[in-house]
């Protein structure tokens, strides 16, 4: 072995690699050739002084990806690479991917079903406009709010309506009715039922997950009394267009279940793509229970939820 060139070898190579000196300027300090350079560079590598590993995050979604499809029965799963594990951070990641997805993957004469919600409203954003015909954008659940506390609906659903050259088809209803009769009744309407049944009959369904937090969207909209709130939070894990539901994925409470306009957990089941757009720490609960339950077929979420998913 020639202890002299392993020693020029490893000089270099930490020249090159510690001080990211480029190889002219290591052979001027040294006053040796480029190509001297370069072929002790080789050497190094090739006697193992240097190990170049590289860390390919995307690779790791891959992998967590498969494990999270497999173990969920999904029919497709996308696990986007997060910088952070922040929400914020979290939900601009998979809202961007989850709408690079929904642009590749829509055609033609589809029927897209829309909910609304944070992470919906950033996932509009993303949207690039369309040259695809004759599809329809249909609300799947009310998006009248009485509170002061702005759901988007209207713009979620005119967004994903002007990308895709689609009229939109709104639910023009509170979400959540303080009586089952007057809802009931409602839902009898003509137009309103027309509605519902279009919303059952789409061929992809967009929604993300709703937590039993204070600090939910649904909890601040005023449809909810102290009560309620207490009693969901004991039974219920989240909730997929405003329908309450627990870790296997069930109705959590029949009774505000009943007072609920849009598509049932049921008729979701039933629909060809169901795509949950959902990721961060506060959600895994949610995003648990809905996969257990079937509730969603396709998940789009960051490596952070999807690791905490496979625990």
């Amino acid at each position: 072995m020639d202890l002299q060139k392993n020693k020029d070898s490893i000089k270099i190579a930490k020249l090159y690699y510690h001080e990211a000196m480029s190889q002219e300027e290591i052979a001027k300090k040294l006053e040796i050739s480029r190509p001297t350079v370069s072929r002790l560079l080789n050497y190094a590598k090739e006697h193992g002084f240097v190990k170049i590993k590289i860390d390919d995050p995307y690779e790791d979604a891959e992998s967590l990806a498969d494990l999270i499809k497999s173990k969920y029965n999904l029919k497709a799963c996308v696990v986007e690479h997060a910088s952070h594990n922040d929400y914020v951070n979290v939900q601009s990641a998979i809202a961007k991917r989850a709408a690079e997805y929904i642009n590749r993957n829509v055609k033609s004469g589809d029927k897209i079903g829309v909910s609304w919600g944070k992470t919906m409203y950033e996932l509009s954003k993303y949207l690039q406009p369309s040259a695809l015909k004759d599809v329809s954008i249909i609300q799947l659940k009310g998006g009248i709010s009485f509170s002061h506390v702005d759901t988007r609906s209207h713009q979620i659903l005119e967004t994903f309506a002007q990308v895709f050259n689609a009229s939109p088809i709104d639910l023009p209803l509170p979400v959540i009715f303080d009586v089952k009769e007057v809802k009931q009744m409602v839902e009898k309407d003509r137009y309103i039922k027309s509605i519902l049944e279009q919303g059952r009959e789409v061929d992809l369904a967009v929604f993300t997950v709703g937590t039993v937090r204070d600090s939910s969207l649904l909890f601040k909209l005023g449809f909810l009394n102290e009560l309620e709130k207490e009693r969901l939070k004991q039974h219920a894990v989240g909730d997929i267009c405003s329908r309450f539901y627990n870790e296997e994925g069930s109705v959590a409470d029949q009774a505000i279940n009943d007072r609920t306009m849009g598509i049932e957990l049921d008729a979701l089941k039933e629909i060809e793509r169901t795509i949950l757009v959902a990721g961060g720490e506060h959600k895994i609960n949610a995003i648990r229970g809905a996969l257990t339950g079937g509730l969603s077929n396709i998940l789009i979420t960051d490596q952070y939820t999807a690791q905490a998913l496979l625990d």
